[in-house]
């Protein structure tokens, strides 16, 4: 059996840059998501201008053990949201991260915290994204960032940025599938008791409300319904009978619900597992097109080509035992 993408000698250094008034949700996701990889292959630092104490927006501190060297020392660098996104950053924090990133290193922003990307230089002619509701001013202040206010976070290669709240948490699983494979993500999403995959080109906000009649009804159970039947044909009709609902009815409130379609989630929860069987069997490509109910390994390629930019043998080569963690996907999420 093939195995995951080993863990490294060596940690693959986190550095979380707090900043005055940083957001705690947005500050507790990285630190929660990367220490519950199993392995240990994360080394997680909170950092400030300097060690001590700082203020986050909900009016208590918190305490960061390093200053602007864990940035210099860090791997990947990840900003979370902070509030007053719109002050002048000081210039030291803002060389750290222009720094960072003229070395190679992966820096990450969480909803505001792209504001902070986008002060250092970083941005500059690339896709990025933030909370819905800041989007309009980062494309203002900073016109050579392409925002795009709809998707749930943005894959660049070596600069990623995410909406808010929630979505940290889905750019968060995204860095651990590109470092450790879909399976370790998975394991992390289930103790986090989160979606195992949220594509990030799935909407952020979604404009129409539920109607009055939807209220409290979930259809998790529906979806986990469909996890378990993946290599079983799937259709719009058979999820909203197992939902007990008229099929418009049904994906009116899918689309509510998660922001993609049932058909668009469908493809992605079948690639997720197609990826799983990639790196952790030794199948050979007919048998994951089938166990995974894309049908044959044309279509399989096909889909791995149009969503990931690869095929289906590069990714699990991709996954040798040897394969250190870092941004080795060629794929970008928009």
């Amino acid at each position: 059996m093939r195995e995951e993408a080993a863990i490294p000698a060596a940690p693959h250094r986190v550095a979380v840059l707090v900043l005055d008034d940083v957001l705690p949700l947005d500050l507790g996701i990285p630190a929660q998501v990367f220490i519950a990889v199993p392995g240990g292959p994360y080394e997680l630092t909170l950092c400030g201008r300097t060690a001590g104490s700082i203020p986050t927006a909900a009016g208590f501190d918190v305490t960061v053990a390093a200053g602007l060297e864990a940035v210099r020392d860090a791997d990947t660098v990840v900003v979370p949201g902070y509030a007053r996104h719109l002050r002048e950053l000081p210039g030291d924090v803002l060389a750290a991260l222009a720094g960072a990133h003229a070395r190679g290193r992966r820096t990450v922003s969480i909803c505001t915290g792209a504001f902070a990307l986008a002060a250092a230089g970083i941005l500059d002619g690339r896709t990025a994204t933030t909370h819905w509701q800041y989007a309009g001013e980062l494309a203002a202040r900073y016109p050579r960032v392409s925002v795009d206010p709809r998707v749930l976070y943005v894959d660049e290669g070596q600069v990623l940025t995410s909406a808010g709240v929630a979505a940290g948490i889905d750019l968060c699983l995204h860095l651990v599938r590109r470092d450790l494979g879909s399976r370790t993500a998975n394991q992390v999403a289930r103790a986090l008791v989160s979606a195992p995959h949220r594509d990030g080109g799935q909407a952020q906000y979604i404009k129409r409300p539920l109607a009055p009649d939807t209220r409290g009804v979930t259809l998790a159970p529906t979806r986990a319904w469909a996890l378990a039947r993946l290599h079983e044909p799937l259709t719009v009709p058979l999820l909203a009978a197992h939902a007990h609902m008229a099929p418009r009815t049904f994906a009116r409130r899918f689309v509510a619900e998660t922001g993609t379609t049932p058909l668009r989630w469908l493809l992605a929860a079948r690639l997720d597992r197609a990826r799983e069987l990639l790196e952790g069997t030794g199948l050979a490509v007919d048998q994951i097109a089938d166990r995974c109910g894309l049908g044959s390994p044309s279509n399989l390629r096909l889909h791995f080509r149009r969503t990931l930019g690869t095929t289906p043998t590069a990714y699990r080569a991709a996954f040798t035992p040897t394969a250190p963690p870092g941004p080795a996907r060629p794929a970008r999420s928009r």
